[in-house]
């Protein structure tokens, strides 16, 4: 808890920086140019078909803070499980990552006030699903690299376009969440790729606390 504690400070720092404004103005961009589009788009993308609409469904639950977190402290418990500072490392930024994401997104979301297209509130910039979902997946590109993320990228991608053909969110929504999950990804994994553990171990005469750096 402590190093997760200390971390998201460290997090907060680093916010403010030159690749996260392009970042921010890139998904600021592309979000205008969506939103011309907002009105038909939900509805083009809504199928006949029962396959294809049961096909979306999933994407409305597995994108979902609870379990995206949940899948973040289960690889970070693995990795201490399997003696694997690596596999708890990924685990960790994905937390924090995931934490910075949504925190940014209730901000943007009250600060908005944009009205769902189902009109059930007024949550709807930009879309917590796809901030959380590219958090991860940007958390992934970072430690494993391009060609090991593209799961990672086209699951963020799928759990985004699952919140359109259920009508919650609109297309500018889905793309400025991208954005905000892309730099909560960036900011945790860009200051923080030397990462200290810590653990307990048995010396003459008491117990003393063995620290090591991982990248």
């Amino acid at each position: 808890m402590h190093a997760l504690f200390f971390g998201l400070i460290e997090d907060a720092k680093h916010l403010p920086s030159v690749d996260n404004a392009k970042l921010a103005g890139l998904g600021g961009g592309l979000s205008l140019i969506a939103h011309p589009f907002d009105d038909n788009f939900n509805i083009r993308l809504r199928s006949h078909y029962n396959g294809v609409n049961q096909a979306f469904r999933p994407g409305k639950y597995i994108g979902q803070t609870p379990v995206q977190m949940g899948a973040a402290v289960a690889t970070f418990a693995l990795g201490r499980v399997t003696d694997s500072p690596k596999v708890s490392h990924v685990g960790m930024d994905l937390l924090r990552a995931q934490i910075l994401a949504e925190g940014m997104t209730a901000g943007l979301k009250y600060a908005t006030h944009r009205e769902r297209p189902d009109g059930s509130n007024h949550h709807s910039f930009p879309s917590g699903h796809a901030s959380i979902t590219f958090a991860s997946a940007t958390v992934i590109e970072r430690h494993l690299g391009w060609k090991l993320s593209a799961l990672g990228y086209t699951f963020a991608s799928y759990v985004a376009a699952s919140r359109l053909h259920d009508n919650r969110h609109w297309l500018s929504d889905v793309t400025f969440g991208a954005a905000v999950g892309a730099i909560a990804g960036r900011t945790v994994t860009q200051h923080g790729r030397n990462y200290w553990t810590y653990a307990p171990v048995s010396v003459p005469g008491g117990v003393a606390f063995m620290v090591a750096k991982t990248h």
